[in-house]
């Protein structure tokens, strides 16, 4: 082993490696891999603390909320490995983020490792990764900035806190396994609310007319068009004057129906139009700020069609290979170093004139300055040009560069300027008057925008996205007073239409405006709300599940304020002011937790609060009504629509048992209409229908409609006498009907050809067997272990042996019968110095050096899949460890006595 006298730690081994880069054979630099300490579940402390105060939380809310801390039970080899590393070391260098949680990870290093007295420990700061860089960081180390570390351990208990006191409610009163959490309940109920209003939505139909105009007597002319605007001097109604209700909220609008506006293109038919007015204004527009961490998550998923989570997980390995300065950020300020760099490349790029005289400087309301670094920008006193990084960076790592690049060389660069100009004109004719507006901008100095142009969320009205800004329309030249031609006038239905769900950059956008969550939680939040299922994604949008809707109501009747909009932005504002010093944690946490509902915090503590909960109406909290009597129930097995059994006079049947059906999962909230619940309930009548007997076993078939869609199955009687398990029973067939079949048409003959599957359809040559099923996928058929897609299910039915043959002669497209070479090559692995590869496996594609495999995560794509992250991943796994092999199962039937689990207590704090 090299005699190394300095220990450098970092979080990644990424980050380990390019540090490694610029610093000689004196320092040893190693990673931690992430958090190597945390706050053990309550089951997992040693037994003599299980009754103690940390029992219940591991902390102990009665002595100023002191927290217990553990090695996290995979990272105990780490830590064994950075001891041992410390011990041929001089001096500790403690590198992390210089953020509250790489602050955190630095002093949870320091409490773990315990360097002696002796050792010099330096905190070891930068906000990217260039030698010039980390040169100057090893120069002016520091101390652990203890506020910031308090404010990060607040936010880690103040979640303990939180999850472990309503989680249990929402066990108990909503479904085993739901969770609250202090940003993400809040997350939720935004697109929660943003669903009700969908809901609750009456659309209005109104009509407009467009005109096409043109000068007179000049066939040649240039024609434009305009759109009404006022009929006999009332305003004419558009989209935004109506309420979510379908009432009109605009006094003295008027709204044009199909019949009005047809009668009123009569009236107006071949009468001239006057230019009653004309303005022509300068257009300005400015360069958008250099990108923090929320309009970066903001900008990547409009552009790159990136969610939150892939754009910081991209993000995280541009920094630790130098790419890019550190991605969490709530600045947009840039430093004096890389203005001039972004000021040289716009010059050298696009010339002189494209750069203001001036550099401009700008400024963002920071929530805490200690987190405020600088704006996410290329790295280094020079920026590298997309062109230059191409041969390095592939797929979306590219792309995300070449976006932060544009961004803050376009923020350094002139203003675009052009000229908008505004006409009106006037029609009269048959006791009628109508004004129509036209307006164009014309861009006759780009500017910024020759570099790059920010882009916008969809408006939920056309004319709400600021079409003056972002069109280029021309106007022909006109005059006041001049006559034009009316070429055509041409009336157009229209609908108001419900707000727009949420997207993941719109959430964060949200989020952000109101003061919820800070810069490095938003993606992490985004992910948690999805991956617990209370929102899910319909394209680009979110929309919330109907368990969300229980958890919401729950929360919001019973822990307002823990979901209050306001109060968790003051939350948040609190932790800002403990990271700044001002504030206590034992203070806050006492506030938190035990307040009494005076002074300034003016709530009632959480202790309090689900002390005094009382009963709560499960029934209720997880019923929402529909209309017309139907009411939807968050059930165990899902979420199913509800009416009370009514006779054929129409009365309700007192005692009857209501009338059920499952919602399908596909159906959105907003999408269950009165119309649809019904059209559920309907169906549902035939659910469970007898479709007959089936001649060869006797037995009955019939139709159901599971969670899952539409079946048939057969019914197989019970015997009272049997005493077989039913575990061990036969099982009855079962099949889904086939998507040209219907529930309430399906036929006992349909149902035996849909039983009768796997067809076998003969056998080969070789005398191997060929059969035609149908799978999760689709038809298929298939011969030992190989198998290949039908074209259509009818094919299940008809296909012939010669037919099987055929198709079995093509080379197959994929499949197991021969190795399949690598679906990507990644070059060596500096450790093993064997090539990495990624394959192919039983379940799903993973990274592998030919010894150590890594599966590839749900967001991993192969585009964007570099040399780097491979390397990190098989380095992650190989500090794992080995996986523990489950202890060998005893066939016995005795029940062996439960073991006693024992472990040490880790030291306090």
């Amino acid at each position: 082993m090299a005699t190394s006298r300095h220990l450098v730690i970092v979080e990644s081994p990424a980050k380990a490696r390019t540090i490694g880069r610029y610093l000689g054979d004196d320092y040893t630099v190693e990673a931690s891999v992430g958090h190597i300490r945390d706050l053990p579940q309550p089951k997992d402390l040693p037994a003599d603390m299980k009754k103690g105060p940390f029992g219940r939380f591991a902390v102990d809310v009665e002595n100023d909320f002191e927290p217990y801390y553990v090695v996290d039970p995979d990272k105990k080899k780490k830590v064994a490995e950075l001891k041992r590393l410390m011990k041929d070391a001089d001096t500790l260098y403690l590198a992390t983020d210089e953020d509250r949680e790489g602050e955190a990870i630095a002093w949870h290093l320091l409490q773990a490792l315990k360097p002696a007295k002796s050792m010099p420990v330096h905190r070891m700061v930068f906000h990217e990764i260039t030698r010039e860089a980390i040169e100057n960081a090893l120069e002016s180390t520091r101390e652990i900035d203890m506020p910031l570390v308090d404010a990060q351990e607040t936010r880690r208990i103040l979640d303990r806190l939180y999850g472990y006191e309503v989680s249990p409610v929402l066990w108990r009163k909503v479904k085993q396994g739901t969770s609250a959490g202090r940003v993400q309940s809040v997350a939720t109920r935004l697109v929660v609310e943003r669903e009700r209003e969908r809901m609750a939505f009456v659309p209005a139909g109104y009509w407009d007319v467009t005109g096409t105009f043109a000068a007179q007597d000049d066939d040649a002319a240039p024609a434009f068009t305009a759109g009404i605007r006022t009929v006999d001097g009332s305003r004419v109604a558009s989209g935004r004057d109506f309420r979510d209700d379908g009432t009109l909220k605009t006094k003295g609008a008027t709204v044009l129906t199909e019949e009005s506006a047809a009668a009123l293109i009569a009236a107006l038919q071949g009468a001239p139009a006057t230019v009653t007015s004309v303005e022509s204004k300068p257009y300005t527009r400015r360069p958008a700020a250099p990108f923090t961490t929320s309009s970066l998550q903001q900008e990547a998923g409009r552009k790159l069609r990136l969610g939150a989570r892939e754009t910081m997980r991209v993000a995280q390995g541009l920094y630790e290979n130098g790419y890019i300065t550190y991605m969490r950020t709530d600045s947009v300020a840039l430093s004096g170093e890389a203005i001039r760099a972004a000021r040289a490349q716009a010059t050298e790029l696009y010339g002189a004139e494209y750069v203001p005289d001036k550099p401009r400087v700008y400024s963002g309301k920071a929530a805490n300055a200690q987190e405020a670094h600088e704006a996410i920008r290329p790295a280094g006193s020079t920026f590298r040009t997309p062109a230059q990084v191409a041969g390095e960076l592939s797929g979306e790592q590219f792309r995300l560069y070449e976006l932060i690049w544009k961004r803050t060389v376009a923020s350094q660069m002139a203003d675009a300027r052009g000229s908008t100009t505004s006409a009106q004109l006037t029609v009269t004719g048959g006791g009628r008057t109508a004004t129509f507006g036209a307006s164009g901008t014309v861009i006759t100095f780009r500017g910024f925008m020759a570099a790059y142009e920010e882009g916008r969320d969809a408006a939920r009205y056309a004319d709400d996205a600021g079409g003056a800004a972002g069109s280029d329309k021309r106007l022909p030249q006109m005059t006041e007073g001049q006559l034009l031609d009316v070429r055509e006038l041409v009336p157009d239905g229209h609908q108001t239409t419900p707000p727009p769900r949420y997207t993941e950059a719109s959430l964060v956008r949200a989020l952000e405006e109101r003061g919820i969550g800070r810069p490095s939680t938003y993606a992490s939040t985004i992910s948690t709300i999805q991956d617990r299922g209370y929102v899910v994604r319909r394209g680009s949008a979110l929309a919330p599940s109907w368990i969300a809707f229980s958890v919401v109501r729950l929360l919001e009747e019973h822990f307002g304020s823990l979901v209050d909009y306001d109060f968790t932005a003051a939350m948040e504002a609190d932790l800002d002011r403990i990271a700044r010093g001002e504030l206590s944690r034992p203070d806050y946490l006492h506030r938190f937790y035990d307040g009494d509902g005076t002074g300034e915090v003016g709530h009632l503590g959480l202790r309090a609060t689900v002390e005094s909960l009382g009963d709560i109406d499960a029934r209720e909290i997880n019923s929402i009504p529909i209309g017309e009597g139907i009411t939807l129930r968050v059930g165990r097995y899902g979420a199913f629509v509800e009416r009370p059994a009514r006779g054929e006079d129409g009365e309700v049947i007192e005692g009857a048992d209501p009338v059920r059906a499952s919602v399908p999962d596909e159906i959105a909230p907003d999408e269950l209409t009165v119309e649809k619940a019904t059209e559920l309930l309907e169906r549902q009548k035939d659910d469970g229908r007898v479709l007959g007997t089936d001649p060869d076993t006797g037995r009955e078939i019939i139709a159901k409609d599971g969670r899952y869609g539409p079946y048939v199955t057969e019914v197989i009687p019970e015997d009272p006498e049997d005493k077989t398990p039913k575990s061990k029973r036969p099982k009855p067939r079962t099949a889904s009907l086939l998507k040209t079949m219907d529930l309430a048409t399906v036929t006992l003959e349909d149902a035996l050809k849909l039983l009768s599957l796997p067809r076998v359809i003969g056998t080969d040559a070789e005398g191997t067997e060929i059969t035609a099923q149908n799978g999760r996928y689709g038809p298929y058929l298939k011969k030992g272990t190989d198998s290949r897609s039908l074209e259509t299910e009818e094919q299940m039915f008809t296909i012939t042996l010669d037919e099987a043959l055929a198709i079995y002669a093509q080379p197959k497209q994929r499949g197991r019968a021969a190795a399949k070479p690598p679906l990507k090559e990644l070059g060596t692995d500096p450790t093993s110095e064997k090539p990495i590869v990624v394959k192919d496996g039983r379940f799903g594609a993973y990274i592998t050096d030919g010894t150590t495999n890594v599966t590839l995560r749900k967001d991993d794509s192969l585009e964007t899949l570099t040399h780097e992250i491979a390397v990190e991943r098989l380095a992650e796994k190989r500090a794992k460890g080995p996986a523990k092999k489950p202890a060998a199962r005893k066939t016995t039937t005795r029940r062996a006595p439960a073991k006693k689990t024992s472990s040490k207590a880790a030291p306090k704090k």
